[in-house]
């Protein structure tokens, strides 16, 4: 049976305020966001990427997530930030239960520049799946 995989949530950081240049940490583990530098949280309800997926019973799957940097950039903007250092709910390898569904989430660490303009950031990332 193929596998496949469906996005069930976004990653999604939140509102965050920036004083200065600074980090924010989705942890897929504990589904919380933590932040560094000059970077506070702002409310929101910031998650992790969550995705559910079905393949052959009881299959042993390799999931990989980023290994480079994801750009985003402002919605009616050209001003970046990268999204880093991708980490999964519980690393990389699932067994599908009997049904062939697995299940898991992906965090990410949000760069965040000195005087980042404010906005809403976007973009995409490819997250990859295989029978082992």
């Amino acid at each position: 049976r193929p596998l496949s995989m469906i996005t069930t949530a976004d990653l999604d950081y939140g509102l965050i305020v920036v004083s200065g240049a600074g980090t924010a940490v989705i942890n897929p583990v504990s589904d919380t966001l933590t932040v560094t530098g000059g970077v506070a949280k702002g409310g929101g309800a910031p998650h992790a990427a969550a995705f559910i997926g079905a393949g052959s019973g009881l299959s042993l799957i390799y999931v990989q997530q980023p290994t480079t940097p994801v750009s985003l950039t402002r919605m009616g903007g050209t001003e970046t930030m990268t999204a880093t250092n991708f980490t999964m709910q519980n690393g990389n390898f699932y067994i599908t239960l009997a049904t062939g569904a697995f299940a898991f989430k992906v965090g990410a660490t949000l760069n965040v520049a000195a005087g980042q303009v404010e906005g809403n950031y976007t973009g995409t990332f490819n997250v990859d799946a295989y029978y082992f």
